[in-house]
């Protein structure tokens, strides 16, 4: 039986550890239970932040002078995803989950559990294609099997952080007689988190058929996952796996629900999953943890039937447009800014939509 804690902390900048110390040393949270850490960075979240990058770097090595071990040692024990990217009223922060044995009996109904997995390293030309997708719906199993969620339908929302491709490494796989998908560094993100959230979809049971083939990514819109969360970087070569969902065999005093929205701008979706939660207006707002959300500039160029322009900005990606509106929309419901939103929704979701998390304090 487990006990799951989460804890979000503010962040000054992509290098600030400060508030993760003081949580530490005031004894509410133990390192060794530490298992996975969330944050949102303010880079620009294209393929050059290395905000991601920087932030992950200096958590590793904190984390390990306090375990008396390696950086290299903590980023394969604990799952760190940093998502790049603060626009608008997003406020940079992290959120750390732990998990430690149960010290007592656990509370009536299910609660929040958390598990996480790794791939292995992936080669350039397989970013966006079949490999990746089976193998990241074998890590979503094996994610499920260590936070102890028995179905999927306890299983309300997979963060994957995965690879994308550089200069060097479409050179390489050139080298080796090999063609990646794209050899447009920017359009690599959205193939590579397309292929991971098909991968979450695979694992979960939502495709209509065994494993797509490679075409249909990017392509077939129909295919989706409701609970898929895919965020790309530089950091990596293999994608890191969070399944978060409820179990009878938890004894956090946490709950977490979802909702998938319609678009980006579909706040009621936001305050149907607080309802489900239990959070009902403005004065239940402290109960709530964090947010997590996908955010997307419809590939249709059309919200609620009226023309948007974020996919022809040459000035601004569009996946900086869609976080800053999405983020907006659930800091208007939620009351601060300070919530996990990520964009590219590419199979996650909707075209356009995508889906939200909230992790809440039981009622």
């Amino acid at each position: 039986m487990y006990h799951v804690d989460v804890f979000r902390i503010a962040c000054r900048g992509p290098g600030d550890t400060s508030g993760l110390a003081e949580l530490l040393d005031s004894g509410r949270l133990e390192p060794q239970h530490i298992v996975a850490v969330m944050g949102k960075t303010e880079g620009n979240g294209c393929v050059n932040d290395y905000t991601r990058e920087y932030a992950t770097a200096m958590l590793a090595a904190f984390l390990a002078a306090r375990l008396d071990t390696t950086a290299a040692d903590v980023e394969r024990r604990i799952a760190f995803v940093m998502s790049g990217g603060t626009e608008g009223v997003l406020s940079p922060h992290i959120t750390v989950f732990a998990r430690r044995p149960a010290a007592g009996p656990a509370p009536t109904g299910k609660r929040l559990t958390i598990g996480i997995a790794f791939t292995r390293d992936f080669l350039p030309e397989e970013v966006g294609r079949h490999a990746q997708i089976v193998e990241t719906a074998a890590a979503v199993r094996r994610a499920m099997t260590d936070g102890g969620i028995d179905s999927v339908d306890d299983l309300h929302f997979v963060q994957v952080k995965c690879p994308l491709l550089t200069a060097a490494k479409i050179a390489a796989a050139r080298g080796r007689g090999a063609e990646p998908v794209t050899t447009d560094t920017y359009e690599s993100m959205g193939y590579s988190r397309g292929a991971s959230a098909l991968g979450v979809a695979l694992a979960t049971g939502e495709l209509p058929s065994s494993v797509p083939d490679d075409a249909a990514v990017l392509q077939d819109w129909a295919l989706a996952s409701s609970v898929a969360s895919a965020s790309a970087g530089i950091e990596l070569d293999h994608n890191v796996v969070i399944a978060m969902g409820m179990s009878a065999q938890s004894s956090s005093p946490l709950m977490i629900s979802h909702e998938v929205m319609a678009d980006a701008i579909d706040a009621a979706a936001v305050r149907r999953t607080l309802e489900s939660l239990g959070v009902h207006g403005p004065g239940d707002m402290r109960r709530v943890v964090n947010v997590f959300a996908k955010a997307e500039a419809s590939p249709d160029g059309l919200v609620r039937g009226q023309r948007h322009t974020m996919l022809g900005d040459s000035d601004i990606n569009a996946t900086r447009h869609a976080r800053a509106v999405t983020g907006a929309v659930i800091a208007s419901v939620v009351g601060h800014g300070m919530v996990y939103v990520s964009g590219g929704a590419e199979h996650q979701g909707p075209a356009g939509g995508g889906p939200v998390a909230v992790i809440a304090q039981a009622s």
